[in-house]
Parts: structure tokens; sequence; C-alpha cells
């Protein structure tokens, strides 16, 4: 945990941003992977919960009474049953010295904390719930049916977490330093390990014991694979292949829950060819241009659209697409190659607060996404940048077999992609360079004291020598 007075500080600031009303807080419960007494997937505390109380233990939830200033952790002690299994833990009044609540009460007595407010006409703010645990307590509670629950969540709760979550204080950019430097050991432990004769499922397993040891967990499911065209491939037992490349894309947590999230792509013999390198240096040179662009009162599809332009500007020099790279771009052509954004927030979840609806995060209401146009609705991030937000780097080319067929067989962005000449890199595979960035005063700054090789050069030179 952070101090006290931290957690104090950030209710004390969302009573002000909410105004009126009560505030649940649903911290998680645990989850069973089959029957509970067999053992539980590793327990995560909600991100907002976390952000406001700091306690990581299950059936916690966080009742903010802004109108009469109270706040009360709700949640019953454990039993002797418990502790003989699983030994002692801190009381839930201890808990609540813990981050500076005055109250505390057995979690029978949220039905009446609700009720009473319900019959008062007061509003009930909750954001909107993602586990089926926490649907049925707000069904129970509120009597909102859990299909109308994520669309009667407070908006004035979303956008004062989204407001107080976006920019880092220096206590959360120390955090993510820490997830950064576990990042680094394991994708250069990635790195070390790949080689012809490998198994993928090998290498991540490797690479997620590594965010075990030294934080609490990976911040998302591990992707490394020779299928790089995949977005989000996982592991499998295939056997790497001497002149393929490999794609690792994995993140770390710390014991704060604070997260990192890298990619990078290398070839499994330690030497790009000169078609990898071909594809790799625009890949790289996008990338680059991301961190000169992106600064404070920047917008982030600015900077995304930017990065299609030049992408489409080098891919027509090597014949992949033609016509005029504007047109091109409106017209969407060069999401055959990168159907994703550029990068997305990030902090206590690794896409930071993407629960609370993208729309909300991403994007405000002087920038809007394009929900009609394939690849640019994916886009995760396009609003004004702001001193203090974490964001993602992460242009990519991909080759996507399927895709191709179909955009050829229906005749699509014929004016601006070769097809003739995208045939002959249905093997390629795709690349993805992905760094976490601070937004600072006058521009930006790579997270992590130590940055993992992404030069070509820097790469096979480390590949060589490890």
């Amino acid at each position: 945990m952070f101090s006290k007075e931290t957690y104090v500080g950030r209710r004390a600031e969302l009573k002000k941003l909410v105004k009126s009303g009560i505030i649940l807080l649903f911290g998680n419960n645990e989850s069973p992977a089959n029957f509970p007494a067999n053992g539980f997937y590793p327990f995560r505390q909600d991100s907002s919960f976390l952000y406001y109380f700091g306690l990581q233990r299950d059936g916690l939830v966080g009742v903010i009474d802004v109108d009469n200033d109270v706040e009360t952790l709700i949640g019953d002690d454990i039993d002797i049953d418990d502790i003989v299994w699983y030994g002692s833990v801190d009381s839930v009044k201890d808990m609540a010295g813990m981050c500076g609540v005055a109250n505390t009460a057995p979690m029978k007595q949220l039905q009446a904390i609700c009720g009473n407010a319900m019959k008062e006409n007061r509003k009930v703010h909750f954001l909107p719930p993602y586990r089926h645990d926490t649907m049925i307590s707000i069904s129970d509670l509120l009597g909102i049916h859990p299909s109308k629950q994520r669309e009667t969540a407070s908006m004035e709760l979303i956008n004062a977490v989204v407001k107080q979550r976006s920019s880092k204080s220096q206590l959360e950019i120390d955090e993510i330093e820490r997830a950064c430097a576990i990042g680094y050991k394991m994708h250069t432990t990635a790195m070390r390990l790949t080689k012809p004769g490998v198994t993928e499922k090998f290498v991540g397993g490797q690479v997620d014991g590594i965010a075990q040891s030294y934080g609490s967990m990976v911040s998302f499911p591990t992707i490394f694979t020779q299928h790089g065209e995949i977005m989000h491939g996982n592991p499998s037992m295939a056997v790497l292949e001497s002149g393929r490349l490999a794609l690792c894309d994995c993140g770390a947590e710390t014991m704060e829950h604070y997260c990192s999230d890298n990619t990078r792509t290398f070839p499994v013999n330690g030497k790009f060819d000169q078609r990898q390198l071909e594809i790799y240096s625009i890949v790289e040179d996008c990338h680059d241009l991301a961190l000169k662009l992106s600064k404070p009162g920047v917008k982030y599809l600015d900077v995304h659209m930017g990065i299609c332009r030049l992408m489409t500007d080098r891919l027509k020099e090597l014949g992949l697409m033609k016509g005029d790279t504007e047109e091109a771009v409106r017209a969407g052509a060069h999401a055959m190659f990168l159907p994703h954004g550029l990068g997305h927030m990030m902090g206590i979840d690794v896409h930071d607060m993407e629960g609370l609806g993208q729309i909300y995060v991403g994007f405000d209401e002087e920038t809007r996404p394009n929900l009609e146009q394939f690849g640019t609705n994916c886009l995760r991030m396009g609003r004004r940048l702001e001193e203090g937000f974490v964001i993602t780097d992460e242009p990519g080319i991909y080759f996507i077999p399927a895709l191709i067929d179909e955009w050829r067989a229906k005749g699509l962005h014929k004016d601006f992609i070769n097809y003739e000449k995208l045939e002959t890199y249905k093997d390629f595979g795709g690349i993805r360079i992905e760094d976490d960035l601070l937004i600072t005063k006058d521009g930006c700054r790579f997270l992590g004291k130590e940055l993992i090789p992404y030069h070509p050069k820097d790469v096979e030179e480390y590949m060589s020598k490890n």
C-alpha cells in the first residue's frame, strides 16, 4: 500500500467531483479454478477499489456517503475454519485504519445502507460491473437487472474516476517504473532463450515465471509466437524455426498492481534477413515518430494517423501499396497492415480503466472514434495528451492471410493495395514494437531505466552475446 494519506486524499477528491449521493466501490471476490477446495485463480483486486482504498483482500466493498462525508469499509472478518487453512489476516477494522476509513460494517449491513439511500431518493453511484458475482450483488442491493447495469452505471462516477486516474502521480510513475524493470527482465530473457528447436510454450513459461518471482503477476496473458500476424497469439507447443520471427508482447504487475507492457519482435536465429529488415525498419521508424509527436495538447488520434501516413509511404516504396497516401489513409486501406490503434492508457490496468468504457477513457467530446471503419474502430486512445498520462506506443505491420484473401476477393482498396506483391508476404507473419511513454511537460519519455533493445543492430548484438 501507499501511505494512508494517499487514499484519504484520493477519496476526498472523488467526493468533490461526484458532489452528492452514495458511492459503492466493489472489491473483487476469489474466483475458483474449478472446485473451491482445489484452488483459486490468482486473486486480483478491482483496480478502482485498489486506487481509493489500497486493500488487496477479497470480499470488501467501499461505501462513500458524499452528502454526510461518511466513509465505511464493508466486509466480514474471516472465521476460525479459514484461519486453520490459510492463517490469520487483518481484521476489517484494522484494514480500514490502514487506508484512513473511520467506519466498518459487516456485509449484511450493505443492504440496509442501500435501501435507506433509495428510500431517501438519493443517487447510488456504481461503476460498470464486469464480474457476475458483482452483478448479482448490485441486482440484490438495487434491484437492477444485470443486463441493465452497464447502461445505468453512474456517469458522474465514471467521469470522476477517469479524471483522477488518467494523470499519474509521482508515486504511480515510480511504481510503473518498477513494473518496467521487471518487463525488461522478461523481454531480455525471451531474447536469450529464443533459438531454433525451442518451443513457444517454454519461452512463454519462463517469461511468466519472471513476472511472478519479481512482482505479483503478468499484467496480461503473455503473447509469444512465430505467428506475429495474430494480435494475441498465446504460446503453443510449436517449435521455433530458423528464418522466422518471434513476437513477444508481455508485461508485469508490481505488488501494487501497476503495469508494464512492451513488445519486441526478433529473429529466431538471431539475424534479420533483408526482407525482415525492410518491414522492421518501417515499424521502427513509426515507433520513433510517435516519440517525436507525442506531447501535451496533441491529439493521440493525430499521432496515430501520422504513423499511418508514414507507414503507407514506406510500403509504397516496397511496392506493397500504391496511389495517393492521403486518400489511402482516409479510405482505411492502411488497416490491411495495421488493424489496431497506436496505443492505450496504462496504469493499474494494462488497458487503463478499459472496464469503465473506452469511449470515456481514450476519447472525449472533442475526439470521437470512427466505429464504422475497419482498423480505426479499434483505436483505444485518441484524446489530447496531458502531462502525467502514461500511454503505449505500439505500431505494427501484419500480413494476415485470411484478411488478404477476403479483401482481395471483395476488391477492397484495389487502388491502394498491390495484391500481387502482397501474396508473396503471406508467410511473413507480423512485427510490432511497443514501449511505455510518460507524457512530460514538453514532450514524452520512455518509462523504465533500462531500454529493451529494439534497433535491429542492438537486437542482433544482444542475441549474439546471450
